[in-house]
């Protein structure tokens, strides 16, 4: 009796233990099958590409003929060396600040006065910012072509009715409007976005909360300040994110409105690795740049989660 109990029991133990490698395989083929079109999809358009664009950097190569010019690291010397590359870089980092600056609190400011100024026609309102970020980058960029014309274009014959003796501006080829011209194209595709974000994290702001820091003696700037503003933060830190990472990737607008000129003085990252990477067939150059990029977006990337939105969601 005792002999059929233990036998009884190592079955149990034996088909318990069977079955309990068999759900944990279950698990694991369901977790790898679940996971393996991503990861084929991005080793196959991400991970091999930088792969790639890494080993074509250190040959002088025009995109046709076999590797067999072996550089080394010139490319990366040549764009660092570069002046117009320097340029683009510090053009690059003039429309991230002037975001930074006036982008982002424009589109708090209009998201604070829609969602805290109870105004009527909210929807209206809120559709019509928003809905230059519907528009395509290209859609945008040749109706500021049409705004932006120095004869006859919808922004000079603006200006003529404040000055009839107004000449009118060729903004996009004037060395010292062009740039921010530009910067004012971006501003109106873009804001709209950030400003639907802060809308959204406004919304999920208790209005207890700030009743109570009024009720407790504070103004309104303090109100917003020290309550609204910080309860925020995560929302905040994600549009500084974007914000910054969209001004290195910037490409379709500015390509279209002027191409990099007049003489380099809107050239971007971007557009002038497609200019000088691509245009005149140097796929070595040009993937170096690609890789600069990468390498300044990555190291960005990485740096900015660990001490700003890791930190923040924490808290």
């Amino acid at each position: 009796m005792d002999e059929t109990r233990m036998l009884t029991g190592t079955a149990s133990r034996i088909q318990a233990n069977t079955d309990k490698r068999r759900a944990q395989w279950n698990k694991t083929v369901l977790i790898v099958a679940c996971l393996l079109p991503g990861f084929v999809l991005l080793t196959t358009f991400l991970l091999i590409p930088i792969a790639q664009a890494m080993y074509y950097s250190t040959y002088n190569w025009n995109g046709l003929g076999p590797l067999d010019n072996f550089i080394g690291l010139d490319n990366y010397r040549r764009a660092f060396s570069e002046p117009v590359f320097r340029g683009a870089i510090k053009h690059s980092f003039i429309i991230m600040g002037l975001s930074l600056l006036i982008q982002l609190p424009l589109a708090m400011t209009l998201a604070l006065i829609l969602v805290r100024g109870q105004l009527r026609f909210q929807r209206f309102f809120r559709t019509i910012f928003f809905l230059p970020y519907v528009f395509s980058e290209i859609v945008a960029a040749y109706i500021w072509l049409y705004v932006y014309n120095p004869r006859g274009g919808l922004l000079n014959r603006f200006l003529e009715i404040f000055n009839p003796a107004y000449a009118g501006t060729a903004w996009l080829t004037d060395l010292d409007t062009v740039l921010v011209a530009i910067f004012v194209v971006l501003t109106w595709k873009f804001f709209g976005f950030h400003m639907l974000l802060y809308m959204a994290g406004l919304q999920n702001i208790s209005r207890e909360v700030e009743d109570s820091a009024r009720v407790a003696g504070a103004n309104e700037y303090q109100v917003l300040r020290f309550v609204t503003l910080p309860m925020m933060r995560d929302t905040i830190a994600l549009t500084v994110f974007l914000s910054i990472l969209g001004s290195f990737q910037q490409f379709i607008v500015v390509w279209i409105l002027t191409g990099g000129g007049p003489a380099f003085r809107s050239e971007l990252i971007v557009t002038y690795l497609y200019k000088f990477g691509i245009q005149r067939m140097q796929l070595g150059y040009g993937s170096a740049l690609a890789v600069i990029l990468f390498a300044m977006t990555l190291l960005f990337s990485i740096g900015y989660q660990r001490l700003v939105l890791h930190r923040t969601m924490a808290d």
